[in-house]
């Protein structure tokens, strides 16, 4: 069982960052790959940015490419994801998801457990 906790949201003006951090209990945690979502109000979920369970290997959607960094610390069960340059389109609800295996996906259903969410505004 993995337990994970978001911080970080806020709002802020477009083109501001945030960082994001995601705390996660249990000691198998650097088996499992690791996923950022985020819904927008009246959106589905959409995938932002997965990591290997080494770290080694990152995978973004394009709409955040070269904007977000993910990136994890295993010695601190800690996912973050560095969101620079943020747009008004932004704006949701992000997640912390875990996945049973060591590689990424961008599939919501292939993620096993989720925290409760963090919300992030971007004002224009």
């Amino acid at each position: 069982q993995v337990q994970l906790v978001e911080s970080g949201g806020g709002l802020v003006q477009a083109g501001d960052s945030l960082r994001l951090s995601c705390a996660a209990s249990g000691r198998t945690f650097t088996m499992y790959a690791l996923g950022w979502f985020r819904r927008a109000p009246g959106k589905d979920s959409e995938f932002v940015a997965s990591v290997t369970s080494g770290g080694g290997i990152t995978d973004y959607a394009d709409s955040v490419k070269g904007r977000f960094t993910l990136s994890r610390d295993n010695a601190r069960n800690t996912l973050y994801l560095q969101m620079n340059s943020l747009k008004p389109q932004d704006t949701a609800v992000y997640y912390c998801a875990a996945r049973r295996v060591g590689y990424t996906s961008r599939h919501t259903d292939e993620y096993a457990w989720w925290g409760q969410g963090t919300q992030v505004t971007v004002a224009s």
